[in-house]
């Protein structure tokens, strides 16, 4: 069976606080844990009203020191807005609290505007375009000591936590495929490049230390419920924060709304159909079907699943029928 994972942005929804976001997210952590999904990954985001994993590095603490098997990671750490080497420390320090369960993947986008991202950095110096060399300088930071070594992470140093390039263009693609690392594609919101993407990863990749062959992961939304109608109201809450985002009006996860994507112009339904190209939203029997085609199709080693549903109840429940078909497919 090819394994599913889970990427958790922990949604602050309509009426709730990031407090209780995150009891729901390491809720969900050992939700996913019981049902088999492999790892959990949180996802940095800044000046996002309806996230509450900003700080990713301690979030990933929280649940890691949750649970007890499940690998946790971040999905990714947008580096850019960081040092390496504070990155290797953090990621170090988390390494040696909970060995052998903690992955590292990295991003070149700063997760916010830029109002946000001179916020973060006090100044915008910090060229996107250098992220291969900051990726390698942090690689270096995590990799074993050396004579000539005169900065050490610490922790971090021969920690060798696994790195996962993350993208959603060519670009990630490229550095992945150079540096012989994993590639996690952003497919659940932004697939139109995915197949280009992957394939191209596939077609120059290079063995590393880190790995024989090249490692696809995917991401996917998936809202499930027992009936296709039920599902198509709670994917509501996910297609309404996705408009608002892209429309400049971010915001908390709202609740349900029955047909809302009819309500819509067409410039806004058809930015909804491009992203719901990766989507299962349906019955169990929808979504085997949905999920089928999807691997048959771009034949990834791993999917990360993402559940944006209001209600967290119906969020674990549709996890749990993801994990059931996995075990049909």
């Amino acid at each position: 069976m090819i394994p599913f994972s889970v990427l958790e942005l922990s949604p602050i929804t309509v009426g709730s606080t990031p407090a209780q976001a995150l009891r729901n997210t390491l809720d969900l952590a050992r939700h996913a844990q019981s049902l088999g999904y492999l790892r959990y990954w949180l996802a940095e985001h800044h000046s996002m009203p309806g996230i509450a994993s900003a700080a990713t590095s301690v979030v990933i603490g929280h649940v890691a020191a949750g649970t007890s098997r499940i690998r946790v990671g971040a999905g990714g750490i947008m580096l850019p807005n960081h040092s390496p080497l504070v990155i290797a420390e953090q990621f170090g320090t988390l390494e040696a609290l909970f060995p052998g369960r903690i992955d590292l993947g990295l991003g070149r986008a700063p997760g916010s505007d830029q109002t946000t991202a001179r916020a973060l950095r006090r100044h915008l110096a910090t060229d996107p375009d250098q992220f291969p060399q900051d990726v390698i300088e942090l690689l270096r930071y995590l990799g074993p000591a050396t004579a000539s070594r005169q900065v050490l992470a610490v922790p971090g140093v021969e920690s060798n936590v696994p790195v996962w390039i993350l993208g959603s263009s060519l670009f990630g693609a490229q550095v992945a495929a150079a540096l012989g690392l994993p590639f996690a594609f952003a497919s659940h919101f932004a697939p139109a490049m995915m197949l280009e993407a992957i394939g191209m990863y596939r077609e120059r990749f290079r063995p590393s230390a880190a790995l024989d062959t090249p490692y696809v992961m995917l991401g996917f939304n998936v809202f499930a419920a027992d009936t296709d109608a039920e599902a198509q109201l709670l994917a509501t809450s996910m297609q309404q924060a996705f408009v608002n985002l892209r429309s400049g009006r971010p915001g908390q996860l709202p609740p349900p709304v029955a047909n809302y994507a009819s309500q819509l112009p067409a410039a806004a339904r058809a930015m909804l159909d491009e992203v719901l190209s990766a989507a299962a939203i349906g019955s169990p029997r929808t979504v085997r079907e949905a999920l089928s085609a999807f691997i048959a199709r771009t034949q990834p080693q791993e999917l990360m699943i993402t559940s944006q549903i209001h209600d967290h109840a119906a969020r674990l429940r549709s996890y749990k029928i993801a994990a059931d078909v996995r075990a049909q497919i």
